[in-house]
């Protein structure tokens, strides 16, 4: 699984695990509570520690019981499909319907808000999301398929809309001059299901802050937010995709309403206490937090920061920096890796 998206630790994995091993024992419970696409979450499964996970957004939770709770695909036995790639195939063969998204992120719709047509999908894509979205909804509310079954979907749907969504990088805004593989059309692909790992993992949805007095854990990894940037609006698109909810299309970029899931870690003013929250909520002796020297707050700091918890040592990493489009920063960052234990 892979799709662009802020922060994602991907290529930092093999620094990260090296870093978990030398910290906690095999098979010692790992909290990774802004999984984001869950990357660390699932790499942590494949080196045998039991994970709890959380994000705030929906589509990421979804992605983490993914990662986490399946060992092999569902049965999906009451849809009266044939397992999982028959179910794929039948949500692939829906004829498209003019719902939310036509109306809203489409070229042929009508935005309710009556400005200009958005171009997010093409109209056959964005009537195929619809289309699915509604399947999805009538077979969740009819307990048709299980909360598990509806989880790989919604994971399947947000996968396959990002690979033919017509944006840059996040979803800010959509281009103006569709890119070769928004032409293309919206397919369900099969998720490859990671087996041979326990699944006695816990996901949870909601802020890191609320969540971490719900975390017993050996270690807790943070991947907070380094920017002003909130990730409920870069990535509102796929939070309704995951949703299924029809939501006011707000402004020229046709935002969902997110102030619900604004992250305090966005903010100068409120990230101290944010990072206290969790230090002071979670049950567990040593912290890891990635961060980035581009961040909101300085190496020193974090520093004086996590000092208040207790002792803390920094490893500093160069990486990548996120580009959003082609014109965008680029270049070589210092990313850092602070471990706090207590």
């Amino acid at each position: 699984m892979s799709y662009r998206y802020i922060g994602n630790k991907t290529r930092l994995l093999p620094v990260l695990m090296d870093s978990f091993r030398e910290a906690v024992n095999d098979g010692a419970t790992v909290a990774d509570i802004m999984c984001g696409t869950a990357s660390v979450s699932e790499a942590l499964r494949e080196n045998e520690y039991r994970v709890i996970a959380s994000d705030m957004m929906t589509f990421a939770a979804h992605h983490a019981r993914v990662r986490l709770l399946l060992s092999e695909p569902p049965k999906f036995t009451e849809t009266g499909l044939k397992g999982y790639s028959d179910v794929l195939e039948h949500l692939n063969r829906l004829d498209p319907v003019e719902g939310v998204f036509f109306k809203e992120y489409s070229p042929d719709g009508s935005p309710a808000n009556g400005g200009d047509p958005r171009k997010y999908f093409s109209s056959e894509n964005a009537g195929m999301i619809d289309a699915i979205t509604a399947k999805l909804n009538q077979w969740h509310t009819e307990e048709v398929i299980s909360p598990l079954e509806n989880s790989l979907l919604r994971h399947d749907l947000v996968l396959a809309a990002n690979r033919v969504a017509n944006i840059a990088g996040t979803y800010g805004h959509h281009r103006s001059k569709w890119g070769k593989s928004a032409q293309s059309s919206l397919e369900m692909r099969p998720t490859q299901i990671l087996n041979g790992h326990r699944t006695d993992h816990i996901v949870h949805q909601g802020s890191a802050e609320t969540v971490a007095p719900l975390v017993k854990a050996d270690l807790c990894y943070i991947d907070p937010p380094y920017m002003k940037r909130q990730y409920a609006a870069n990535y509102h698109i796929i939070e309704t995709i995951a949703r299924g909810d029809t939501p006011e299309a707000v402004g020229v970029s046709g935002l969902r309403p997110w102030r619900d899931q604004y992250s305090d870690f966005c903010s100068k003013v409120k990230i101290r206490d944010a990072f206290r929250a969790i230090f002071n909520g979670a049950e567990c002796d040593q912290f890891m937090i990635s961060y980035s020297e581009d961040g909101l707050l300085s190496e020193e700091q974090l520093l004086e920061l996590f000092s208040e918890v207790g002792s803390v040592t920094l490893k500093k990493i160069p990486f990548s920096r996120f580009r959003s489009n082609a014109g965008g920063q680029g270049g070589t960052v210092i990313e850092y890796l602070f471990h706090i234990k207590r």
